[in-house]
């Protein structure tokens, strides 16, 4: 029985990368590849000669010659949706981290500067700044990406994030993962312990009832929340219908990652502080680590995080943007390019965390971040020889076509899939 023929055939790719489970080298390398793409999935794999018996006189062939085919981007971490700017304060510390000479000079910093941002910005304008900043995620090859709440700190607020996230995911041709971060702090005017009675209380299970948010996500470190404290939060996240996650070891380790293993959450993110102990048990547990490469560049941090022990842990890692009002970054491969530079990270092994590893990172991975046959079609073709030059073409936009759920959604440096 004759096969039906593919609505799209990519063909010639100089390099498709299948970032496959399995594969020995991380990213399942195929050279002068081509990949079938019908009905939004992807149909088959392989040599122009295999794949040409599925084209016929609808099938829109696309030429990539000298180009690299790879899953679409996944940006499993991100704080997209938030109002104002911290440039100010950006600014301010690149001459000086002396929180009293900043003090002196009132320079407005941290969290509480978002909140109020966010918390007085009409809903329709909250959304407009958030969209700006996922088209142009979208326009940089990211297919899918995780938005979390965090903000607000109040329901409402909290609620209102959420609903843009949903919001977002219907209007631009991107899929997102919402994920509540009422725990990203406690409200200014209560107490620790009275603002997670309301989140225990209140906020989560609205939030559950709401459906607005598939995980739930706390801050774990010293001065913020406790590894007990957090058992608390993100259990109560779960018995309302939100898989647990959580910001762990950025600035201490106080044991997050533990927890992470032994609740078997959706990641443990950051991971700068964690000793090999704790990262062993994230692997055994098969909860994937996600790593921020542009937090690190952009707060100048102190201890930048080690991938090398994390690959001999056997962690799946994968690989954000970090997207947030203190690392105002929307490019995936800028984060590739730091990630080589800056942490040492093989481009194999980057290109793997920025895909498939990320896919992991969201419980996505049996539909999205490699290109196998039965998978989503979301692809993506780069305008360049080789994917080290990703890491290698520092500051460039390497994206030529982006192809999300079998349809063209980017071309010619313009999303056109909008709705």
């Amino acid at each position: 029985m004759k096969k039906k023929a593919a609505d799209i055939v990519i063909e010639n790719a100089a390099q498709i990368l299948t970032c496959e489970k399995d594969a020995a080298d991380h990213i399942g390398l195929i050279k002068n590849g081509s990949v079938a793409i019908g009905e939004g999935k992807i149909t088959a794999v392989g040599s122009r000669s295999e794949i040409a018996p599925l084209i016929d006189a609808a099938t829109r062939v696309i030429d990539a010659s000298g180009k690299v085919v790879t899953p679409g981007f996944i940006d499993c971490h991100t704080h997209v949706v938030f109002g104002g700017t911290r440039v100010e304060e950006y600014c301010a510390r690149l001459e000086t981290d002396d929180l009293d000479e900043l003090k002196r000079r009132g320079v407005p910093m941290g969290i509480m500067v978002t909140l109020s941002a966010t918390r007085d910005l009409p809903m329709e304008e909250l959304y407009e700044q958030s969209a700006e900043r996922v088209r142009r995620m979208i326009l940089s090859g990211t297919t899918t990406l995780e938005s979390k709440s965090g903000y607000s700190l109040n329901t409402e607020g909290e609620m209102r994030q959420l609903k843009i996230n949903r919001i977002l995911a219907e209007k631009l041709p991107v899929d997102i993962s919402s994920t509540f971060l009422g725990a990203h702090g406690w409200a200014p005017d209560m107490t620790k312990e009275a603002y997670m009675d309301m989140l225990i209380k209140e906020m989560i299970p609205e939030v559950g009832r709401s459906g607005l948010a598939e995980a739930c996500d706390i801050w774990c470190d010293s001065g913020h929340y406790e590894k007990e404290e957090c058992r608390k939060i993100l259990e109560a996240g779960r018995e309302h219908g939100m898989e647990p996650k959580i910001h762990a070891g950025a600035y201490s380790y106080v044991g997050g990652e533990d927890l992470a293993a032994e609740m078997k959450m959706y990641s443990a993110d950051h991971l700068n502080y964690t000793p090999i102990s704790a990262l062993e048990k994230l692997a055994e547990s098969g909860v994937t680590g996600v790593v921020l490469p542009g937090i690190d560049f952009a707060v100048n941090h102190p201890l930048f995080f080690n991938p090398r022990p994390m690959f001999e842990a056997g962690l799946e890692l994968g690989m954000a943007t970090n997207c947030c009002p203190g690392c105002w970054c929307t490019s995936m491969p800028f984060i590739i390019s730091l990630a080589c530079r800056q942490h040492g990270m093989p481009p194999a092994r980057a290109l793997r965390a920025a895909t498939y590893g990320g896919a992991c990172a969201l419980k996505r991975e049996d539909r999205i971040g490699s290109i196998e046959a039965g998978k989503q079609a979301d692809i993506l073709i780069l305008d360049i020889p080789t994917y080290e030059d990703i890491a290698y073409r520092l500051g460039e936009n390497p994206v030529d076509t982006v192809i999300r759920h079998g349809k063209i959604s980017v071309q010619n440096g313009a999303v056109i899939q909008e709705i």
